[in-house]
């Protein structure tokens, strides 16, 4: 499996092609903006485009997703009907489907969005909004940020401590440095920060 990174720089999102060499099929997550560096990724890669994993409904993760099909015909899956109407698998709750010869986990993380969803494809977690480095999705009340607080800690920081994390926005991170500096989910971690000179 590769993993390829593209940065939408309009919503300051990123976007991921997956390939799978074995079977030459590739998936998208949270196609932003389709640029001509995607389509490369796709095409010199030799890559059938399989699926598009959408991990939630904003336009900085979802708005070239119309571009992308009108060049290729992959499945869609995401939390909510709406991104691609009839076209859209949609998923609820837990679960794993096979797409590109891949074993795809998913998770209904909400809290940012009530449909935010997490990827898991071997170590890696693709988390869209639902953090960062450093930082946990915004939320429109107390409630929602406690649900995503409790989302993340028993669905997230449950994982091997060695789990990549591939946010939509920031740089990648890894379950066990999220547990120890991420002080949005620990207030006592900006004592370590400061200790280190980073806060």
């Amino acid at each position: 499996m590769k993993i390829y990174f593209h940065l939408n720089i309009e919503g300051f999102s990123n976007c991921y092609v997956i390939g799978n060499e074995l079977t030459g099929e590739a998936i998208i997550v949270d196609p932003g903006i389709i640029t001509p560096q995607i389509i490369d990724t796709i095409e010199e890669g030799g890559y059938k485009l399989a699926g598009v994993l959408v991990t939630h409904n904003h336009g900085s993760h979802v708005h070239g997703l119309e571009t992308l099909r009108k060049i290729y015909t992959p499945q869609i899956f995401a939390a909510d009907w709406e991104v691609a109407g009839s076209e859209t698998y949609v998923l609820k709750d837990e679960g794993i489907i096979q797409i590109a010869g891949l074993t795809v986990g998913y998770m209904s993380v909400p809290g940012h969005t009530p449909d935010s969803m997490v990827y898991k494809i071997g170590s890696v977690l693709f988390t869209g909004d639902v953090m960062s480095a450093g930082k946990i999705g915004s939320s429109n009340n107390k409630f929602s940020e406690k649900a995503l607080i409790k989302n993340i800690n028993e669905k997230i920081l449950s994982q091997q401590e060695d789990t990549i994390l591939m946010p939509g926005h920031g740089p990648p991170t890894t379950v066990g440095a999220e547990k120890l500096f991420n002080v949005a989910l620990n207030p006592r971690n900006n004592d370590k920060l400061t200790k280190l000179g980073l806060n």
